[in-house]
């Protein structure tokens, strides 16, 4: 179990409180497209703010390789911060993140104000975790929240850096739902415990499958990770997405769910096409009936009766990775499947950001799962057991 210090921990009155934050929005032409991710770091900072802490925010926002690119700037972001907070946000324009503009607001806070800082990739010292920035960071704070989950298995200064040089480094409320959600439920799952995994490649997930047979009573395989296994047991699978260096470790973990006693299961059936379109001419095949030069693009209608079938007595469920090409409507079908078998059920239903995330959201059961990770990398990374810096750096209870 990880036990980890948080805001609810904490007296942050009259002090000066650094907030990591995840602000990575998508902009175009200077406006936010998705402000999922503002809105779900208000809890936070309302709490701060209600508490008397003076509020810096900082988060990263694209790759701006560590020169100043305007186009990447935080300012829309405080901007519309303001609107729904409801109270200013100073924005500090400064290139070097901590410069004149930062220090001289930070000087001028009043306990329950707020600012932001620029965009911390405009330092190159920022992804190298480079200490010289990491002090200037800690220097204009007391204590350290970190609420992005996105960022958590990267060892940055902005995230990990900054905790050796402040007292005091606790989580925000996003970070503690993660932690929570997907670091307890994968350790100490209420069972029936059912992962499904999907998603292009086996590669991206070698190390999430190995872990989590340990720990399932249940694994199920979709996606275009799916003609792996099917090759694996000897079928043909045409021109679906195959990783010929994988077979074997698909043999492998075959093995190793017999062994354990953990039910695999994977499509019996595939839609395939004969072309990479929504266009394309489609039709069904059982397993082991995929022609050459045909592709498979989405589990096929009973694969989804029987993936639906093994979640009916689930408990907890785990699930990264789409089961088809869903952006192409006639391949959403089993991704949609899935959804809804997961919408039925009485369980803690876990969706592990990315992809998996987007088609729950896109396809309107987002509010029908117990938790939406906020993190792609993140999330796997927890599902393969490992230790997460941005966790890790956090104070113990």
């Amino acid at each position: 179990m990880l036990n980890k210090k948080s805001v609810d921990d904490i007296n942050v009155q009259g002090k000066r409180v650094l907030v990591r934050c995840d602000f990575n929005v998508p902009l175009v032409d200077g406006k936010i497209t998705d402000e999922n991710r503002l809105v779900a770091a208000l809890p936070t900072i309302k709490k701060l703010v209600n508490d008397g802490g003076k509020v810096i925010l900082c988060s990263h926002l694209g790759k701006p390789k560590g020169e100043p690119k305007p186009e990447l700037s935080l300012a829309p972001v405080a901007a519309r911060l303001a609107e729904l907070l409801g109270q200013p946000v100073t924005f500090a324009a400064d290139a070097t993140v901590v410069g004149e503009n930062a220090k001289a607001a930070v000087a001028a806070m009043n306990d329950g104000d707020v600012i932001l800082l620029e965009n911390t990739r405009y330092r190159a010292e920022e992804t190298k975790n480079v200490d010289e920035f990491s002090k200037d960071l800690a220097s204009l704070a007391d204590v350290f929240v970190n609420d992005a989950f996105g960022t958590a298995h990267r060892a940055h200064c902005s995230n990990v850096g900054v905790t050796k040089y402040v007292d005091t480094a606790v989580v925000g409320y996003l970070m503690q739902k993660e932690i929570d959600f997907l670091g307890n439920a994968v350790n100490n799952p209420v069972r029936p415990f059912v992962a499904i995994l999907g998603g292009s490649k086996v590669s991206s997930k070698i190390s999430v499958i190995n872990n989590l047979l340990d720990k399932v009573d249940t694994l199920i395989i979709g996606g275009g990770m799916a003609y792996t296994f099917e090759k694996a047991l000897g079928h043909n699978v045409g021109a679906s997405l195959l990783e010929e260096d994988y077979v074997e470790y698909a043999k492998e973990m075959m093995a190793k769910a017999e062994e354990k006693g953990v039910k695999l299961l994977i499509p019996v059936d595939t839609v395939v096409a004969d072309a990479f379109s929504n266009d394309a001419n489609i039709k069904v095949v059982a397993r082991g009936g995929i022609e050459d030069g045909l592709m498979g693009l989405d589990i096929g209608p009973e694969t989804s009766k029987l993936f639906a079938d093994a979640l009916k007595d689930a408990k907890t469920v785990v699930w990264n990775g789409p089961m088809g090409c869903f952006e192409m409507p006639n391949f959403a079908a089993g991704t949609i499947a899935v959804a809804k078998a997961l919408a039925e059920i009485d369980a803690t239903t876990i969706i592990g950001g990315g992809d998996s995330a987007s088609a729950v959201n896109n396809l309107g059961f987002g509010d029908k799962m117990t938790h939406i990770s906020t993190g792609g990398g993140a999330s796997l990374e927890f599902l393969e057991g490992k230790e997460l810096p941005g966790v890790a750096a956090a104070n113990d209870k």
